[in-house]
């Protein structure tokens, strides 16, 4: 029989331990403290107290932004787990010098990390250049979905939040008649139903104030958007999970070392309203790391999905000084790779058929007889169509509109494949664009012929190992997949405290 020695890790030992024996050179914690404690200036903190010769002493800037940032690193986003972390782990134990803070001082500091969080990063950028881990050859952009501190039930526009209201002080309303009309209920259940109505109350007063003291979001069409009372600064967003209340955090990462140059986060803003602004506060960054290094001679790639893409943007781009690369949403079926591919229709299909929920797909102008030496049209069922326009303009073109006639389409066999909801004003309309007609090319129809060139493509098919490998180290290795702060401003200096962990690890390796 074989004989083992005893597993003893689950029982206690005393040993004398040596704190600065336990960061070893290589790890993130090594480069960690070594950055932080030699390479950072920290003076900027020392505004934020005033206690040389009353109060107590305060914990050192240096020492709370090192576990700070170590707690990030291992996925400890709660300023609880963090404080717990300095009690127990020896990790956390050495790089503070055995200092445990409450975990409120570390949530205070955070929260006022949104004054100091832009020269910290800008420093750390610097130490990068220093080491040659910025490249300068190719920037690109995109952003990442993250959960706010916010529920998203307390999300609606003006309109919904006032009709919740309503619901809430009818139901508040119904106890008390309730109570009125029966004098026999019993003590538990009387005390059961006060604290329900005092809740319903509480909320219906929650919305009142909000609705008092804010004003109604439009967006970019001006229309009213949903707000959100915990958090109105955050935005309801539809993600590849499911629709999440939180932010959008973007970034410009270089593609040498996918070192982050620009972090910003978004709440009530569309992704394509993010690019100019963004873009703007990279060349600052430039323009500060410029002054240390030697600028490039030849223009920069910088890249964009299509979520990106605009007339404005694209012509801001032009302007910009960058060698831009923006796709549009019909890039990839420009592609005569994935045209050719079976296996890409394939798995298109599958992606309609689920967003449809197992219907047939809905007819397109691709299905529509039109003759445009005629002017005729006729529908997928061969009857005839009436030109109902020959110049309507959208997005940048001119378009010949057909419409079919009400009394063929609302009995029409096909209409359930045609139509989204049955025909009561108008029968089926379509358009064709008029591609005779002379006309300015706009600035996307210039992008479109740049980006289907081959060296368009070739540049383009580099964005994806460029930027995405950055999200998918910061919310899936690190697990800083959440925000625990709420205000744009609190939530933005903690997007760019992740993005400098993300930089720090960079430079793990050429700190010894």
């Amino acid at each position: 029989m074989a004989n083992y020695k005893p597993d003893l890790s689950c029982q206690n030992k005393f040993i004398p331990i040596n704190f600065s024996e336990q960061i070893l050179p290589g790890t993130f914690e090594y480069a960690l403290c070594y950055i932080i404690e030699n390479k950072l200036d920290l003076s900027g903190f020392d505004a934020w107290y005033n206690n040389d010769k009353t109060g107590a002493a305060a914990y050192s800037p240096a020492v709370m932004l090192k576990i700070v940032l170590l707690g990030y690193a291992h996925g400890l986003i709660s300023s609880r787990r963090i404080a717990k972390a300095c009690e127990n782990n020896i990790l956390f134990m050495s790089v503070s010098g055995d200092v445990q803070p409450h975990y409120t001082s570390i949530a205070s500091f955070v929260a006022k990390m949104h004054e100091q969080i832009e020269p910290l990063f800008t420093q750390v950028l610097m130490i990068c250049d220093e080491e040659g881990l910025i490249g300068r050859n190719m920037f690109a952009i995109d952003g990442c979905k993250l959960k706010s501190n916010a529920s998203k039930e307390w999300s609606g526009t003006f309109d919904e939040l006032g009709r919740k209201k309503v619901k809430l002080e009818r139901a508040s309303k119904r106890i008390l008649e309730r109570h009125q009309s029966q004098d026999n209920l019993s003590e538990e259940q009387i005390t059961q139903d006060l604290k329900q109505k005092e809740k319903l109350d509480k909320s219906a007063d929650k919305i009142t104030q909000f609705l008092a003291t804010h004003h109604e979001k439009t967006g970019s069409k001006g229309k009213p958007v949903k707000s959100n009372i915990t958090d109105p600064d955050s935005a309801k967003m539809t993600t590849s999970k499911g629709t999440i209340q939180g932010y959008n955090g973007i970034a410009i990462n270089d593609d040498k070392h996918q070192v982050i140059l620009q972090a910003q986060a978004w709440g009530s803003v569309g992704e394509q309203q993010t690019l100019q602004p963004a873009v703007a506060q990279l060349k600052q960054q430039l323009d500060k790391l410029s002054q240390t290094t030697q600028p490039t001679k030849q223009p920069i790639k910088f890249t964009a999905d299509s979520g990106f893409n605009s007339e404005a943007n694209l012509e801001f781009m032009a302007q910009s000084g960058f060698d831009s690369y923006i796709a549009d949403n019909q890039f990839r079926k420009r592609n005569p790779l994935f045209k050719e591919s079976e296996t890409y229709e394939t798995a298109q299909e599958k992606r309609r058929l689920k967003r449809r929920k197992g219907k047939p797909r809905l007819f397109t102008s691709a299905d529509f007889h039109y003759d445009e030496v005629t002017q005729t049209c006729r529908c997928p069922a061969g009857k005839s169509m009436w030109r109902s326009g020959t110049h309507v303009k959208s997005h940048h073109q001119e378009y010949t509109r057909f419409c079919g006639y009400l009394k063929e389409c609302r009995v029409c066999p096909l209409q359930a494949q045609c139509m989204r909801k049955p025909p009561i004003k108008t029968g089926r309309q379509v358009q064709f664009k008029n591609d005779d007609l002379r006309k300015k090319h706009s600035y996307m129809d210039k992008m479109k012929v740049k980006i289907d060139s081959p060296m368009g493509r070739r540049a383009y098919s580099k964005r994806l190992g460029c930027i995405e490998p950055v999200f998918g180290n910061i919310t899936v290795n690190k697990g800083m997949n959440k925000l625990t702060l709420r205000g744009h401003k609190k939530v933005n200096a903690q997007w760019q405290l992740y993005c400098l962990v993300h930089n720090l690890e960079k430079l793990q390796n050429t700190i010894h």
